[in-house]
């Protein structure tokens, strides 16, 4: 009987020592199931690039900060580094997510696809475009308008009725004309320039741009006096309260002569343009390509064929890579050619810009 109680007890003992260490060897066993498995050289690359692109952002965006918080001068082009530190660590996720597909997150506020941005970062864009928006602020004698979207809108609608248009293509040009001034500007008049030396202004035109729309207004003022008397009573009160200021720098003049400089001559085009691109929005990219590419955008235009010419120029793709298109990611930064069709659709960073256009076109035009 003592032996079997033994033998008894022993059993007992043993049954609740594996009761005991059940939850921790379950632990061990669920702890070794979540553990990921080992990243591939591609992925720990990839990884590792982002995280470095990440960290150069945060600690440009820093510099900025204590260099404009101290007073300090700023270096020449101090936007074009916190650019440049922007796109990294936005083409660097990208490659990211195209070798680790589970790091694609939430949807962010900016409308950035996910694939391209991690929506923990929204804090460091905002203290980006807070960076820029002091960099970038009009000088100290610029002279802004009160009715600054109206403003874009009305001299695009006469410009383009001087030029010939019907009633709804010069609208078209209107809206057209407001979608420019959110690409060039984000819609903030008289704008700096944090990233060039050269372009200024409502409509970020060069000097010698903005003396030749200048030059180019002059021989249509009188078509437009004759059906709209009070838009040229605007513009020469503009003129005389600019007097010998830099006219990029009154939001009136800059406008005006940005339009007559690049686009003008385009809005002739508009019904045909529209026909191939009826999404409004596509109109807006390629009155944006005119600022960005202008000669392969006109040259494409006159094709006959603009969504299926084909870009291959070296330069020309880096033009489009310095303006955000084709920028982010390996595989978009390798291509060496595309069709407008693509170039268009790679354009989706301006999207944003050009729907707050349209919604304030809207807006202005109801009233």
């Amino acid at each position: 009987m003592g032996r079997e109680r033994h033998t008894i007890a022993i059993r007992i003992a043993l049954v609740l020592a594996l009761l005991l260490a059940a939850p921790s060897a379950l632990r061990v066993v669920s702890s070794a199931t979540a553990q990921p498995s080992a990243l591939s050289s591609r992925q720990a690359d990839a990884l590792s690039a982002y995280e470095h692109a990440l960290s150069e952002f945060k600690s440009i965006l820093a510099e900025r900060r204590r260099q404009i918080d101290s007073h300090q001068v700023l270096p020449n082009l101090p936007g074009q580094a916190l650019y440049l530190a922007r796109i990294n660590m936005m083409s660097t996720y990208k490659d990211l997510t195209d070798a680790l597909p589970s790091r694609i997150g939430r949807p962010n506020k900016f409308g950035i696809l996910p694939q391209y941005f991690d929506a923990d970062n929204e804090p460091l864009v905002d203290e980006y475009r807070r960076l820029f928006d002091i960099m970038e602020a009009p000088p100290a004698n610029a002279q802004s308008s009160a009715t600054p979207f109206k403003d874009v809108i009305d001299l695009g609608v006469a410009i383009a009725r001087a030029k010939g248009l019907d009633t709804a293509s010069a609208e078209a040009a209107g809206r057209i004309s407001l979608g420019l001034f959110f690409a060039e500007t984000s819609g903030i008049q008289n704008a700096g320039n944090a990233r060039s030396n050269t372009y200024k202004g409502s409509f970020q035109t060069a000097p010698s741009e903005d003396r030749n729309g200048r030059r180019r207004w002059e021989s249509i003022k009188a078509s437009i006096a004759a059906f709209d008397p009070q838009l040229i009573a605007r513009d020469e009160k503009e003129e005389r309260r600019a007097g010998g200021l830099d006219r990029r720098f009154n939001h009136w003049t800059a406008v005006r002569d940005g339009l007559m400089n690049a686009h003008a001559e385009l809005f002739l085009q508009i019904p045909d343009i529209a026909k191939t691109l009826p999404n409004p929005i596509d109109q807006m990219k390629f009155f944006e390509l005119i600022q960005i590419i202008p000669t392969p955008a006109r040259t494409a235009l006159n094709s006959g064929q603009l969504l299926d010419y084909r870009i291959s120029d070296g330069r020309i793709m880096r033009y489009l890579r310095n303006n955000g298109i084709f920028a982010l990611g390996h595989a978009e930064r390798a291509r060496s050619s595309a069709t407008f069709r693509e170039i268009l659709d790679a354009m989706w960073l301006f999207t944003g810009k050009f729907e707050r256009a349209i919604s304030k076109f809207q807006e202005i035009r109801s009233r």
